[in-house]
């Protein structure tokens, strides 16, 4: 029999709450589900002030901070440490230390004096003597006294101690006073036959001659110069010379010069592997030759020794040689300068010295002017470039580097032939670079864009033939003047000397 027929069935709910639809009660949720997300989000609850501080003060954060307090300080200290082993261990250009010689300008001088004669007027050496204080401020730092002795001088007239010799005292107060305005003094015994008849000569005047070397060096005599031409050209007379130079070593080292008249230098049958015979070669850069010098001359004679300035284990000097027009002999100063090696400055043998001019200062260029302004100029650039070449480490131990060079030609005409060309080299010391150009033409010159590509581009110029070029310069629009030289000091980017 069945229960509350057409009633609800037993069990069942049924209340307005509840939902009966097709599955049943059995089939409707007991419990509601609760949103755990909803529940955490009413559970959180930011740190107070007094909780904060609590936390941060626990021994957990401390070690933290400390932490990363000394991983700041390490990696400091490691970057610093790593700056300084680059510094280091980087290359640099380490300066070689150089002899006085290798650091003085020679200035070659003819005093009119002789020395078996017998001069009651005062001689151009006491003129000269004079002029010791000036020739230093100008940045000589080394005489040379070329014909002091005749070519028909025996080697018994070469010690000055003949009987009779009356300028021996002259020549002693200059030594003096040469010592006294720190120049050096150096005798040219340069086509003086010092052997007396040959290389074969007898024991007797070998010893004469030690003797004379003696005497001079005693007397304060920085060294002495010869010919390659000259018969005591040779490795037995340099051995012996040497050996006197040594025993006057222990103040201050002398020297042996050798004047190169030949294209090349005879080489010397040296023995002696670790001994140096000769210290300092003075070569010309102009061939000498009977006729003034053209400009393509001149030109190529300069880009024959450039091409060869590197120096092959003897210090070089350089003087000019030939002779050359009026218009290049700044220029020519300019490249003396600037060449690796000692600058020699030669005098001038068509100088007057009876129409006012001062004796004996000889010195290309300065004294060859009448006007006083233009003189004053070449002095000027004189001071500029011995001075340049004494402070600037880049013109004492820098490379040297011959550049090709382009031109554009601001006042070419194809019907004429082509002017001498525009020369140029870099002496490079680190970072600083000093560019020297040298317009040997008669036109002006213009560098082209893509010439210096390589170089630094911005730079000051230190000096030029006409002392008129002055401050800051780029060479993307510099313009050379017939028979001009510069001189340029270029950095590169972000270094500083």
């Amino acid at each position: 029999m069945t229960l509350n027929a057409g009633g609800p069935v037993y069990g069942s709910l049924s209340s307005p709450g509840f939902s009966h639809s097709g599955g049943g009660a059995e089939t409707a949720p007991l419990l509601i589900p609760i949103d755990e997300e909803q529940v955490a989000r009413q559970d959180w609850r930011p740190l107070n002030r007094e909780q904060l501080e609590v936390v941060a003060g626990g021994p957990g954060w401390r070690k933290f901070r400390s932490y990363l307090v000394l991983l700041f300080w390490l990696t400091w200290i490691g970057i610093l440490a790593t700056a300084i082993a680059i510094l280091v261990v980087a290359p640099k250009p380490v300066p070689q230390p150089l002899k006085w010689w290798q650091k003085s300008l020679f200035y070659q001088v003819q005093p009119e004096l002789r020395l078996d004669a017998t001069m009651e007027e005062s001689t151009s050496l006491d003129a000269l003597s004079e002029e010791l204080s000036y020739l230093r401020s100008l940045g000589v730092g080394v005489l040379i006294l070329e014909r002091l002795f005749g070519a028909d001088v025996s080697p018994v007239n070469i010690s000055a101690t003949s009987k009779g010799s009356s300028t021996l005292p002259e020549i002693l107060c200059f030594l003096q006073e040469s010592s006294k305005a720190d120049l050096k003094v150096v005798l040219d015994f340069c086509d003086v036959d010092l052997l007396g008849g040959g290389v074969d000569s007898d024991e007797s005047n070998n010893a004469i001659i030690k003797e004379a070397l003696s005497f001079w060096l005693a007397q304060g005599v920085a060294g002495f110069a010869i010919c390659d031409t000259d018969e005591a050209y040779s490795e037995k007379t340099l051995l012996e010379w040497r050996t006197v130079l040594k025993d006057f070593n222990a103040e201050d080292e002398r020297i042996l010069l050798v004047r190169q008249k030949r294209d090349t230098l005879p080489p010397l049958n040296i023995s002696h592997s670790n001994s140096t015979l000769v210290d300092v070669v003075i070569k010309p850069i102009l061939p000498k030759l009977p006729h003034l010098l053209s400009g393509q001359e001149v030109s190529s004679a300069i880009e024959t020794h450039l091409y060869q300035a590197q120096r092959d284990g003897i210090w070089s000097s350089w003087m000019v040689g030939g002779k050359a027009s009026e218009k290049l002999k700044k220029l020519l100063l300019v490249l003396l300068m600037t060449l690796p090696g000692s600058p020699s400055v030669e005098h001038d043998s068509d100088i007057d010295r009876d129409e006012g001019m001062t004796v004996c200062l000889n010195i290309e260029l300065m004294f060859l002017i009448q006007d006083t302004k233009k003189r004053h100029l070449a002095r000027a650039l004189f001071s500029s470039l011995s001075q340049s070449r004494a402070r600037e480490e880049a013109l004492l131990y820098g490379t040297f580097t011959f550049l090709p060079f382009h031109s554009s030609n601001t006042s070419s005409n194809s019907t004429f032939p082509l002017p001498p060309p525009v020369l140029a080299f870099l002496r490079s010391w680190g970072c600083v670079h000093f560019l020297v150009l040298l317009n040997i033409g008669p036109e002006t010159r213009a560098l082209d864009s893509g010439w210096a590509s390589r170089l630094p581009e911005a730079g000051v110029f230190v000096a030029s033939t006409g002392m008129d070029r002055m401050g800051a310069t780029s060479l993307d629009n510099l313009e050379l003047q017939p028979h001009e030289a510069i001189v340029i000091k270029l950095f590169e980017a972000e270094a500083y000397s």
